[in-house]
């Protein structure tokens, strides 16, 4: 696995990250001694604490687990993510020390080194789409090792792990984030989009796109790439597109909507499956499915077996989750937190609900990101029928002067825009009681989401 000296244990700053975690996870199936600091306890972190890892959320320097502190700090990987600040007591230390620390991209890097790599990367979609093709390689009877950005509906889990984990095949989410995808070493991927992001770290549009265009040639020449239309990413690997209709030498065509699925035609390459049926709402899904076969059909999946696959997936947690499907009561939560993230969930919950107001709940996530893309947020949010914003959640990031939700409140064109604190969004659904809700973005939105249920019920 490590070229280097063999390790003794693992130690990570922000084990409860969902992309560390599955790293976590991964160590300790081998046997390794594992633990990790994370600054607030979560349900994930329960978890990995009833597995055996070991995890503490003081940062003091002396609540690093005897079972790692006690080592040589060389016998030990330690594994940090950006999000740590530069004054964490531990983090300061260890670079003291001049220990070697590494980021979760880098490990995973190392990790698949050697392995046949299905990636899968692009500005919306990655999480879906990789654990959709875990689950397509699972029901098609090919065993495989997954490294995901969220938690199954299917599995329960962020991270599956193979029987033989030393000639499986991984599936790994790659981040563009801090380039980090660049650490992979891909036999085939998927790009699902370049929709700039993350312009704190890339600065333009440009020199985002570039970073695609750099991951796209990581591909060997017996490689296979598979990318969303109109992307035209060159590659030395084989290169196809896919669409939703359209020219895509890998397509979905004749969709219709029946008892609330997608059912739709396969156009591959070669042949042609009809008669699909997607157990999983959204439009943009249906792209994720068509690029999420490619792949699994590359790997020798079966038509039959792609088939059951598509209509048993469950999804993922807060992708298009539906917390409550009744018939006097919809609601939905979407870790949308991208404009056309925004546009392309609302857009899906429209067609599925047709003449039904939709009440959105949003919270900005990053200052720079509400900066970079305020006018796309705005449109995309004046689809709703009524916004509710949240405060910006910062992760991060400092303050940006006149970028706040308020700013954004103010372009908005739907019919009912408030600017609300948590409580009060719970108080205004106790009095409003919308029929349709979903709850978006990528910040601690996702604790109001029980809350929510609960005043509804």
């Amino acid at each position: 696995m490590h070229n280097e000296r063999p390790i003794a244990a693992v130690y990570f700053l922000g084990i409860g990250g969902i992309g560390m975690s599955a790293l976590a996870r991964y160590y300790h199936a081998l046997g390794y001694r594992v633990a990790g600091y994370d600054k607030t306890p979560s349900p994930l972190l329960e978890e990995l604490q009833e597995s055996g890892i070991e995890v503490v959320y003081d940062d003091k320097l002396s609540s690093i687990p005897d079972s790692i502190s006690q080592k040589d700090p060389d016998d030990v990987l330690w594994v940090y993510t950006p999000a740590i600040p530069d004054d964490h007591p531990q983090l300061l230390y260890l670079k003291s020390k001049g220990v070697e620390l590494l980021k979760r991209a880098q490990v995973l890097g190392r990790i698949t080194k050697g392995r046949m790599t299905l990636a899968v990367a692009g500005t919306h979609g990655k999480t879906t789409t990789s654990t959709l093709l875990a689950h397509l390689l699972r029901e098609g009877g090919i065993d495989c090792t997954a490294f995901l950005g969220g938690i199954s509906g299917n599995y329960g889990t962020n991270y599956l792990q193979a029987k033989n984990a030393d000639t499986a095949p991984v599936v790994v989410e790659a981040d563009e984030f801090d380039r980090s995808f660049l650490q992979l070493q891909p036999n085939k991927a998927i790009i699902t989009s370049v929709d700039a992001d993350h312009l704190d770290i890339y600065a333009t549009s440009e020199a985002f796109r570039k970073g695609f265009e750099d991951f796209a040639r990581l591909l060997p020449s017996d490689g296979l790439l598979v990318q969303k239309e109109g992307l035209e990413l060159s590659s030395l690997a084989r290169n196809y597109s896919y669409s939703v209709e359209g020219q895509g030498e890998y397509r979905a065509e004749n969709i219709r909507i029946v008892g609330g699925n997608y059912v739709f035609d396969l156009v591959t390459n070669d042949t042609r499956i009809d008669e699909l049926t997607l157990g999983l709402p959204g439009r943009h899904n249906m792209e994720n499915a068509v690029a999420a076969s490619a792949i699994a059909l590359s790997m020798g999946v079966s038509r039959e077996n792609l088939s059951k696959g598509l209509a048993s997936f469950k999804g993922v947690k807060r992708r298009f989750e539906y917390i409550i499907k009744e018939k006097s009561q919809t609601f939905i939560d979407d870790y949308a937190h991208h404009p056309e993230e925004l546009k392309a969930c609302i857009s899906s919950i429209q067609e599925l609900f047709p003449n039904q107001p939709v009440c959105g709940i949003f919270q900005p996530h990053l200052y720079s990101r509400t900066r970079d893309f305020m006018d796309g947020f705005a449109e995309s949010l004046s689809l709703l029928d009524t916004c509710l914003l949240l405060p910006i959640y910062p992760a991060r990031e400092r303050p940006i002067k006149g970028i706040d939700s308020q700013a954004l409140l103010e372009k908005l064109s739907c019919r009912e825009k408030l600017l609300l604190e948590p409580d009060e969004v719970l108080k205004w659904i106790s009095a409003k009681r919308p029929k349709l809700i979903v709850t978006l973005g990528a910040g601690d939105i996702d604790r109001l989401v029980p809350q929510i249920r609960e005043v509804l019920q």
